[in-house]
């Protein structure tokens, strides 16, 4: 990176950011559907999940606190805690370091929040709080390498650049196990082979590939590492679902921390409401989470009574969606689509999401509605 992008760092990532927003608006490509503007939520229209790759003008926004103002001059990665050398790494550092490029599914952990029912409190994702990148960065495990991790180390956590907006509201600090830090976790800059955007999480943020939106800290500036997770609220407190199946709008007897996501299908294409001519129509979307590869994707016209396998792209990487696509044969009248996907230990997306009181991990059977006019 040279010392004029350094400079100017966060003003071009927001001018990219909001230019490439119009250009795609101008195209006649779909705008992001605003959820918060305070802090900033923005989710994708499903009909870009057709392909590999979501394009970064187009990817959804999570924000917590909004995004910081970081001076790319000065800016540094600390590394602390049970390490035998604590440093400090400019972004020429990483970047000296092997660069790794992998394609990973990014999901908000409330994505389909507004689909629970009873409805449950917190930003009201639809379906599109999700998308894929090919990231590039340094592999977390060769930073850790650097600093030499104590042997007494089981936790790394995520220090991010943003500030919480009051003195009682905690930071937003997220902890992940030291085994899944050394196994594909990415310090990312780049994204979709452009630097980072500020809304995006530049200079710096945490790729995990498989698991949940809340580990991908954004505007890192530390990583610290202990034998315990972090004691803050999103720890202990927030990210939490029930260890057993409960009723809907019950209260869990106890909870875990999520992390990995379950398996999960998306109809892109038709776009729910379409009014469609009779003949073949084709079903488009993407798949994710569960175990290793999605093995199979299969459409229902009929409530699940009956199912027809799609075609379904190999994975490229693990924690990478797979694009799938089927056709099926439409008469006039009102349908519903439906898809779900099954991973390669043999777990399918339920009929019912499992309710929690956070909306978290919404994986039920996907659904789109459509009328046939001759």
């Amino acid at each position: 990176m040279s010392n004029a992008s350094r400079r100017d760092l966060l003003r071009l990532g927001l001018l990219t950011s909001l230019a490439s927003r119009m250009s795609f608006a101008r195209a006649g490509a779909p705008p992001l559907i605003v959820r918060n503007e305070r802090p900033l939520d923005l989710e994708t229209e499903v009909s870009v999940f057709t392909e590999e790759f979501t394009p970064n003008a187009q990817f959804f926004v999570r924000s917590h606190f909004g995004a910081p103002i970081l001076d790319p001059a000065s800016w540094s990665l600390h590394v602390e805690g049970l390490v035998d050398r604590p440093s400090q790494l400019s972004m020429a550092t990483l970047q000296s370091l092997a660069r790794t490029s992998a394609p990973a599914a990014l999901q908000c952990a409330g994505n389909g929040r507004a689909l629970f029912r009873p409805r449950v409190a917190g930003a009201q994702w639809a379906r599109g709080a999700v998308g894929q990148a090919q990231w590039a960065g340094a592999r977390l495990g060769e930073v850790l390498d650097r600093a030499g991790v104590k042997p007494e180390a089981r936790f790394i956590t995520f220090i991010p650049g943003d500030h919480p907006l009051g003195e009682k509201v905690p930071a937003f600090y997220r902890s992940i196990p030291i085994e899944k830090a050394r196994k594909d976790v990415l310090l990312a800059w780049e994204m979709n082979q452009q630097p980072l955007s500020i809304l995006h999480g530049a200079p710096l943020r945490a790729v995990v590939p498989g698991w949940a939106g809340d580990h991908w800290v954004k505007w890192l500036r530390g990583i610290r590492v202990d034998a315990q997770e972090d004691p803050g609220f999103y720890m202990q407190t927030g990210y939490k679902v029930p260890t057993e199946t409960i009723a809907p709008g019950a209260v869990p007897k106890a909870v875990k921390s999520l992390t990995a996501l379950p398996v999960k299908s998306i109809i892109a294409r038709p776009l729910d409401g379409a009014v469609l001519k009779p003949g073949r129509v084709e079903v488009r979307g993407v798949a994710f989470g569960g175990a290793g590869a999605i093995s199979e994707v299969e459409i229902s016209l009929d409530d699940g009574a009956t199912w027809t396998p799609a075609k379904v792209a190999k994975s490229r990487a693990e924690g990478a969606w797979q694009p799938f696509r089927g056709e099926v044969e439409l008469k006039p009248g009102a349908y519903t689509i439906r898809a779900r996907a099954t991973d390669s230990a043999g777990t399918a997306q339920p009929r019912e999401p499992l309710w929690n009181p956070g909306g978290y991990l919404y994986n039920a059977w996907d659904s789109v509605q459509c009328e046939v006019r001759s």
